[in-house]
């Protein structure tokens, strides 16, 4: 596969590859139950602050700030689609979050989120990190889609460098569903297999955000936005908080400045 092949593919195209990639890493991230029954919780720790900071620098480089320059391109105020559609994001998965059962990693069942229900823990951990993968499934599709709807600043490697770092922090959100599913008595494919599952969401958020800003262009800016909005939604409600549970914060904080400059080094380089 070359890149020029790549490049001549329909957007929708693209951005259900790009997804079906940050799939496969989730996918790669769950296979270590095959190897590994737990996982060292500073290492664990160190993983959800790198994906935090790849989200936090995601967020910026790749969705604000392409949604600024192309609103101000189009005549508009640059910071209203901005502000907008980051608050419309948030507002979005915090009614998700309000409303979806799910069950944070190494919270007890009497903290679980959402409406009660009597569904088992396992599924309850599987649903907190599909709620993950919402906005970067549909953070990749909507650069893409920028892509066909002619939008100047827009890139393919760009949209590239953000299904690599979405991507490259899926890998530690597959191990944070697999492995603990594995302590809970699954068996190890069964563990993987549900593992994997999680991230299935990001191929149709994925595809759903091309197609969307493909027939609406004009909203294109506010998607940007609302796909950071929910990625800032997710980052300062769960996966920041979830690694620093323990005693080993500062890992935690020095995994979030190294996703963050890794991102952020992609983004810049590809786009």
């Amino acid at each position: 596969m070359t890149l020029e092949w790549f490049a001549g593919l329909k957007p929708v195209v693209q951005a259900l590859l790009g997804t079906l990639f940050t799939w496969f890493v989730t996918a790669l991230g769950a296979g270590l139950v095959f190897f590994f029954r737990t996982i060292n919780r500073k290492v664990l720790d160190g993983m959800l602050g790198f994906a935090a900071g790849v989200m936090i620098a995601a967020s910026y480089w790749s969705l604000l700030a392409p949604a600024i320059e192309m609103a101000e391109e189009s005549g508009a105020i640059g910071w209203v689609p901005a502000t907008g559609g980051f608050l419309l994001g948030g507002t979005f998965l915090y009614a998700v979050d309000k409303v979806l059962p799910h069950l944070h990693l190494g919270l007890p069942m009497d903290q679980a989120e959402g409406i009660k229900t009597g569904w088992q823990r396992s599924v309850l951990l599987i649903l907190a990190i599909t709620l993950h993968n919402i906005p970067e499934g549909l953070a990749v599709g909507v650069a893409f889609g920028a892509l066909g709807a002619g939008i100047p600043v827009a890139s393919l490697g760009g949209a590239i460098a953000l299904a690599l770092g979405i991507g490259i922090q899926n890998f530690p959100e597959g191990a944070a569903v697999s492995v603990p599913l594995r302590r809970e008595g699954f068996s190890r494919p069964k563990a993987f297999w549900y593992g994997q599952l999680s991230g299935i969401v990001e191929p149709i958020a994925g595809v759903f955000g091309a197609v969307a800003v493909l027939l609406m262009r004009p909203i294109l800016p506010y998607a940007l936005a609302f796909a950071a909005g929910a990625m800032i939604y997710v980052v300062v409600e769960e996966l920041i908080p979830e690694s620093q549970m323990s005693k080993s914060t500062d890992i935690a904080t020095v995994g979030a400045m190294l996703g963050f400059a890794v991102m952020m080094t992609l983004d810049v380089a590809l786009g």
